[in-house]
């Protein structure tokens, strides 16, 4: 076996979590053409092959799944070494890597962001607005805004806020099918479902056990996919209230559910919490959180 570039094994974790190049390539920041060229070194640098191509994508060999946890406990170490160099800053500046959902990267961050980076100008964040968690133990991500609390009881953990719900319909499906008398009236009009991860929320629960036998006309996986659903006019669907009282062609038709309330948490990792810049950025958005709370939308 050649001695392998470390970097290397990046590549190799991203297309086992992808099965794919493309999607590695997407994750990584790269074109595709660099995922199969770095994988291809890192093959011929141990001698074995670690991937097999389908027609579909790529699934790992039984070498690679043997080396892949091995793979993961390197990552792991980088990622601990490199909060570990970041624990030494002195001052805010450099880059801080914050995740938070698409509910509240419509329209919150962002102003919020506005007003840090006029405070802080040497500190730049990449906002990363995604449903799907980001692992900030393997540094992806420096400070995520979650809705739920976090499983991971090694985070530093803060409520942010309560998110309320509501179930809203397009103006022009309104004065097609008619005025909606709240839950009760769901059972008879067109659903507009959320999938993935975002089925498992309560809201979806809520939307399920309130309307069982709904015609089901769509389903979105993504909450900005849900508001251009809903405003379409396919049918009825859940959105935050800070999304969906924005919108002057939708109306609420079922208020805010209170068992529905989403609880959102801003997350640190604790060997970054003191981390100069990561630290200016989190209690920034501790303290100024009630300056923009009212964009939460706690009702018309």
């Amino acid at each position: 076996m050649n001695r392998f570039d470390w970097n290397d094994l990046r590549y190799f974790l991203a297309v086992a979590r992808t099965g794919s190049t493309i999607a590695a390539a997407k994750d990584l920041g790269v074109n595709q053409s660099t995922v199969q060229r770095r994988l291809a070194a890192l093959e011929e640098a141990i001698g074995r092959e670690l991937v097999e191509r389908l027609p579909v994508g790529y699934r790992l060999t039984s070498f690679g799944e043997e080396l892949r946890p091995h793979a993961e406990q390197v990552e792991t170490a980088i990622a601990c070494l490199d909060r570990k160099i970041a624990s030494t800053d002195t001052a805010p500046t450099g880059t801080v890597r914050l995740t938070c959902p698409e509910g509240l990267g419509y329209r919150l961050i962002p102003r919020m962001l506005d007003v840090f980076h006029a405070r802080y100008p040497a500190v730049r964040v990449d906002l990363v607005i995604a449903d799907e968690y980001l692992d900030l133990a393997k540094g992806e991500a420096d400070i995520a805004l979650r809705a739920g609390e976090s499983k991971d009881s090694a985070l530093i953990s803060r409520k942010f806020a309560d998110t309320p719900w509501a179930i809203y319909a397009s103006r022009s499906y309104v004065g097609r099918h008619g005025h909606i008398g709240g839950a009760r009236d769901l059972n008879r009009h067109a659903i507009i479902a959320f999938d993935g991860y975002l089925a498992t929320i309560r809201i979806s629960k809520w939307l399920q056990a309130a309307a069982p036998n709904a015609s089901v006309t769509a389903r979105c996986n993504q909450i900005i996919a849900m508001l251009l659903s809903v405003k379409s006019g396919v049918g009825v669907g859940p959105l935050p209230v800070h999304m969906g009282d924005l919108e002057d062609d939708l109306v609420r038709v079922v208020d805010p559910v209170p068992e529905t309330l989403s609880g959102v948490y801003l997350l640190v990792h604790p060997d970054l919490r003191n981390v100069p810049r990561v630290r200016a950025l989190y209690d920034f958005m501790v303290s100024e959180i009630e300056s923009f709370r009212p964009l939460l939308g706690h009702g018309r």
